[in-house]
């Protein structure tokens, strides 16, 4: 799959709109458009970094709604 379709993916995946989308990552609107429609390349590490806040950040609106905190001993 390309990059562009993996980044297409991942923010259908937020149920964001492209502007939504954009406003949470920081990115200007027209680039996250040319990338999706491959205008533009989207660099591999930075489509991996949103996919990875993307992952924490469901994780912790888990945790949150349940009540409870994974307790880590070290």
């Amino acid at each position: 799959m390309e990059a562009r379709e993996e980044l297409k993916k991942l923010r259908e995946s937020t149920g964001m709109n492209r502007k939504e989308f954009c406003e949470y990552f920081e990115i200007p609107y027209m680039t996250e458009t040319d990338w999706e429609l491959g205008n533009r390349r989207v660099p591999l590490y930075l489509l991996r970094l949103m996919e990875y806040k993307i992952q924490m950040e469901k994780l912790s609106d888990k945790r949150s709604k349940d009540g409870k905190e994974d307790d880590v001993t070290i």
